[in-house]
């Protein structure tokens, strides 16, 4: 199967794992898949060789013959809503893994279902939908979920206590919350997030070393009032300001407002260089609009979801020159998932399109190197298949044949690396793309180097 939206998986005789959590208390995590026919005895048996490069036991039990016959990932997804745009890039690269995983023979030998929910990236419905994930459709893992929807839930989703490696969030939130401390085996100082995507904090410092090289040393902004946006302004300043830069005006605005003369007046009456768009694109778009109909001018830097033709198309030649920096696609194995991308349909890449594959990519190796579909057996696992020295893979086809050797693994993605750092976070280059008649051209690439060193250690 490919995926499924807004179904239920025909897994039969579903058991609610989370009341049972309840019931049992984390004394009956380790004996919970073996109660529910997920893989393994009731004590934990070895993936692969049983020992990670960096000293962690894999924690799985023995797929053997109680292996499941379907195993579930659900993603959460923006099928409406501001960033619906975004979504049909990151189904159709999660649908192109989904296939390959299960061509490649399957985690455990089982096939692979991704059952997708609309969120329309709204918390509450956020929750709803996760709930419903993970106790309706007996989801294994969460490969979705916006900044807008995890800061809100975090303790929620702590209490879930169901990995969630997402390619969506660029919150500064996440930038010391999350992944698993460094210490696989141990998942006491878990916190259950993870992100295949660099977070604001890389590629908007690429986009304010970018400006200081230009030579905008002082900025105005505007930005939306919801999390995203003050996350992206943030991540920018942080690099930005550290570095010389100063701010003369900063305000902020209602998203949806039908006119933004009145917040763009303010914000130009203020001496600046440059100034920075964090909106979403409808109203973007209008604020835009405005600010070519005002005449107002002087150098315009967009946030990462405004690199789209329609911003463009609607605004007109004044944003020709505008620029803006995104998630770079310089993992190593960006090749390869381009290749199984366009064989699985035609929708239009972008930033947060190959960090989907690598979602999913990543999520089925924790699986086959744990033996196990238990929640706490793929925590434990997604740290060592990103890191060490194991033998180099860059798809879930290498990964298997290679862990059924007894070697360790390392994944290599199409995003970036895909090395977790203590955080549940990845470093990658950010590409800068200047507006032009004919679309969003990549003009230049900062390297993750260039950003790393600006990133304080042990804050990412």
């Amino acid at each position: 199967m490919s995926a499924k939206t807004g179904m239920s998986s025909d897994i039969t005789e579903r058991v609610d794992r989370r009341a049972f959590l309840t019931l049992a208390g984390s004394g009956g995590i380790a004996g919970l898949s073996g109660c529910i026919g997920f893989g393994g005895d009731e004590e934990s048996g070895d993936g692969g060789d049983g020992s990670g490069s960096d000293g962690s036991d894999s924690d799985g039990g023995d797929s053997g013959d109680d292996a499941p016959d379907t195993i579930v990932f659900g993603q959460p997804g923006a099928l409406s809503g501001s960033f619906d745009f975004l979504q049909p890039g990151v189904s159709q690269a999660a649908d192109a893994a989904v296939r390959h995983i299960n061509e490649a023979g399957g985690p455990l030998g089982a096939e692979l279902e991704l059952v997708r929910r609309d969120t329309a990236v709204d918390p509450q419905e956020a929750r709803t939908v996760a709930t419903q994930l993970v106790e309706n459709d007996n989801a294994a893992a969460i490969v979705g979920l916006f900044s807008s929807e995890i800061n809100p839930l975090w303790d929620y989703l702590q209490d879930l206590r169901t990995p969630i490696v997402t390619p969506w969030p660029g919150s500064t939130f996440l930038d010391t919350r999350g992944g698993d401390k460094g210490t696989p085996s141990d998942v006491s100082d878990d916190e259950w997030v993870w992100r295949t995507v660099v977070g604001d904090t890389v590629h908007t410092g690429g986009s304010a070393v970018y400006a200081l090289e230009e030579g905008f040393e002082t900025l105005g902004i505007i930005n939306g009032n919801t999390e995203g946006e003050r996350s992206y302004v943030d991540g920018f300043l942080s690099v930005y300001e550290q570095n010389g830069g100063t701010v003369a005006e900063r305000v902020e605005v209602e998203l949806g407002s039908s006119s933004y003369q009145s917040a763009l007046s303010r914000l130009f009456d203020a001496d600046f260089d440059a100034f920075l768009v964090s909106m979403p694109q409808e109203s973007a778009i209008t604020a835009l609009s405005d600010w070519s109909d005002g005449g107002y001018g002087r150098q315009p830097i967009l946030s990462d979801t405004l690199a789209q033709q329609a911003v463009i198309d609607q605004v007109g030649s004044d944003l020709h020159g505008a620029w803006v920096a995104s998630p770079g696609r310089s993992g190593p194995s960006y090749d390869t998932f381009n290749d199984i991308y366009n064989e699985e349909g035609d929708a239009e890449i972008n930033g947060w399109t190959p960090p989907s594959w690598d979602s999913v990519q990543i999520t089925a190796l924790a699986i086959e190197r744990a033996g196990s579909t238990d929640p706490e057996a793929i925590q434990k696992n997604l740290g060592p298949v990103s890191r060490g020295e194991g033998t180099t893979v860059s798809t879930f086809a290498e990964g298997k044949e290679a862990l059924a050797n007894g070697e360790e693994i390392t994944y290599r993605g199409a995003a970036t690396p895909t090395d977790f750092t203590e955080h549940g976070n990845v470093f990658g280059s950010v590409t800068i793309s200047t507006a032009e008649s004919g679309g969003f051209v990549e003009t230049t690439e900062v390297a993750a180097e260039d950003v790393r060193e600006y990133v304080a250690e042990g804050k990412y």
